[in-house]
């Protein structure tokens, strides 16, 4: 492992950020803003506080996953995915840490201003956001180290956001918003699992159990299109009174996820890299798609 020498550069940041992967946060959020649009609920405000929130949390729990895997020995000189800023030397532990917690601390304050449209028990739900956030990478029993990181990801990148976007807007809950968190959600985790898939030996070495380690690489591929599928289907309720042209457009969009699938069956190591952007860009745009079938509505 490298040690910094410099201090870290602005490319450095961003490139920490994992902005390829910086969807998986702002679609959720922008799809409960489009739920609450469709609805004559929308509000400006809380709905960029929502986009606040969301992209900010990420960002915390990119840093904090980069700081606390650096330090349980996760990111070796054998890693396959892009070089971790923390373990490549490019960004000291003690000023990633310190970004952590002040980008922790922003997407808090951010939450806070959610309390001037939504009921004062919404703290709770960002106290849960913010130790979500720790949780996954550190504590006594690290979530992403236990198995636990598909489900973590299926509430935070799927259900909390969408839902509770909608809420903070509409100051009630809606059955499809939660049909589409799902859906939405379940596209989010296929992120995670490439990101596994491609670790399985380094993650297995070190003894980080993901869902691949425990139950192995055929497993991952099954997953991942079971999640897309679901995708789909979760999102009928929708589709109901979606012209034929719409439904066209589901069905390119599950031709191209498909490729992306295929990806995960015939790559390895490195290639794999690509295929976790490509996936990344799956969930946007499918997002885009839902949002643009309930415009048209």
């Amino acid at each position: 492992m490298k040690m910094n020498t410099k201090p870290a550069g602005l490319r450095d940041w961003i490139a920490a950020t994992r902005p390829r992967t910086l969807t998986a946060s702002v679609s959720p959020a922008l799809l409960g803003c489009a739920l609450a649009y469709c609805d004559g609920v929308f509000r400006p405000g809380a709905a960029v506080l929502c986009l606040l929130v969301a992209l900010l949390g990420q960002i915390a729990a990119n840093f904090a996953n980069d700081y606390f895997d650096f330090k349980q020995g996760a990111d070796t000189d054998a890693r396959l995915g892009p070089e971790r800023a923390v373990a490549g030397g490019r960004i000291a532990p003690a000023a990633m840490l310190t970004a952590t917690f002040l980008t922790l601390g922003l997407a808090c304050v951010c939450g806070l201003g959610l309390l001037f449209y939504a009921p004062w028990w919404l703290i709770f739900v960002g106290i849960a956001i913010a130790a979500g956030v720790l949780a996954y990478s550190t504590g006594p029993f690290p979530l992403a180290w236990h198995g636990w990181g598909d489900v973590c990801v299926l509430l935070f990148y799927g259900m909390v956001p969408v839902c509770f976007t909608y809420y903070v807007q509409a100051l009630s809950f809606d059955i499809l918003s939660f049909w589409l968190s799902l859906s939405v959600g379940l596209l989010s985790v296929n992120i995670l699992i490439v990101n596994n898939y491609r670790d399985y030996d380094q993650d297995k070495a070190v003894g980080k159990r993901t869902s691949i380690v425990y139950f192995g690489r055929k497993f991952g591929c099954r997953l991942y299109l079971l999640n897309g599928a679901l995708a789909i289907l979760f999102s009928l309720p929708l589709l109901r009174e979606a012209t034929l042209w719409m439904d066209a457009l589901y069905v390119a969009f599950f031709l191209l996820f498909l490729t992306t699938w295929r990806e995960l069956i015939r790559f390895q190591g490195h290639a794999l890299n690509g295929t976790l952007g490509r996936t990344a860009r799956n969930v946007f745009l499918y997002t885009l798609l839902l949002i643009l079938t309930l415009l048209l509505q």
